[in-house]
């Protein structure tokens, strides 16, 4: 069974965007240059992904996705303040792939 996670970007404007992916630095590149990115980002531009949980099934994800969805601005940040050792781990490394992908240009 696929793992699903439920992730937060934080964007230019200083909102929040909350998503589901399979694979979600993947996914924050596609936001990043508009490929496949949602429409949220149309005039906004992703930073970084602030927070991250794994081990869901599609549809716990997209379950505990309009949990948080629902949060305020002061939930949302409590909730990344809190994040764990995984998101951290997920993250590793992630600058560097982003960079290449820059590199790469849109393909």
């Amino acid at each position: 069974m696929t793992s699903w996670f439920v992730y937060m970007i934080k964007v230019d404007d200083g909102s929040y965007y909350t998503g589901i992916s399979t694979d979600p630095q993947r996914r924050f590149i596609e936001h990043k240059t508009q490929k496949k990115g949602a429409k949220f980002f149309r005039g906004r531009s992703p930073e970084k992904i602030v927070y991250c949980e794994g081990e869901h099934d599609r549809s716990s994800a997209s379950i505990r996705e309009a949990v948080i969805k629902k949060l305020s601005r002061k939930e949302k940040q409590k909730l990344i303040s809190g994040s764990s050792v995984s998101t951290r781990q997920l993250m590793a490394g992630f600058s560097d792939l982003l960079s290449e992908q820059q590199h790469r240009g849109p393909g």
